[in-house]
């Protein structure tokens, strides 16, 4: 959802400075790049263990994180170039469509609604209904038994690394979208297929993996 839906990776570092600056937690921006690829649960569980603070528990400081980026997407966030016309196309190909996401069950829920998205989506998979998110395969293959399809049926539209390895372990032929920042990293080689903006797929592209 976050970077290939919807337009709110840039947000969550800002939501989650914000809210550490608040409980008082010693930790900068910089250090994001250290639980990249992680829950949000995840992320302040680490930083409890490598940046302790006194005060609320990791729970706590997850929990306002989440409230503060549903309510910062809401007002800056945006759906992303070409995500309806790719919705539109596969629908009219009867292509049945999941949502995997490392957000919350709650999170995606209340952003799919307010970008009025929620119709389009035979199944919807959050990090919190399995035991291990990405880069475990487990958000991906659940989703698909929800589709009723196999891993070898199924396509994985991936923005980030961990999402891209996620869905090779599931045995899924994968479509990377990074952003500009990250297009040239080339640990997204292992994708089938590698697009600068879901504007260039099509049904051609498709068929050829």
């Amino acid at each position: 959802m976050d970077g290939l839906l919807l337009d709110t990776e840039p947000l969550w570092g800002e939501c989650m400075l914000r809210v550490a600056q608040h409980h008082g937690i010693p930790i900068s921006r910089d250090k994001f790049k250290e639980t990249t690829g992680l829950t949000i649960y995840e992320v302040t569980e680490y930083w409890a263990i490598k940046y302790p603070w006194s005060g609320a528990s990791s729970i706590q400081v997850a929990d306002d994180i989440l409230d503060d980026i549903i309510a910062t997407a809401k007002i800056k966030g945006s759906i992303m170039p070409g995500v309806l016309a790719s919705i539109d196309m596969l629908k009219k190909e009867g292509y049945k469509i999941g949502l995997a996401s490392s957000s919350t069950t709650r999170m995606i829920d209340e952003l799919i609604t307010h970008f009025d998205l929620k119709q389009y989506f035979d199944a919807v998979v959050s990090a919190d209904m399995v035991e291990l998110g990405k880069p475990h395969p487990a958000v991906f293959l659940s989703c698909a038994k929800q589709l009723n399809s196999t891993p070898l049926e199924s396509v994985v539209f991936e923005d980030s690394i961990n999402g891209v390895i996620a869905g090779k372990a599931a045995r899924m032929k994968v479509i990377a979208v990074p952003d500009e920042i990250h297009y040239d990293n080339p640990r997204f080689a292992i994708a089938d297929k590698k697009l600068s903006s879901l504007e260039e797929l099509s049904m051609n592209l498709l068929r050829t993996i």
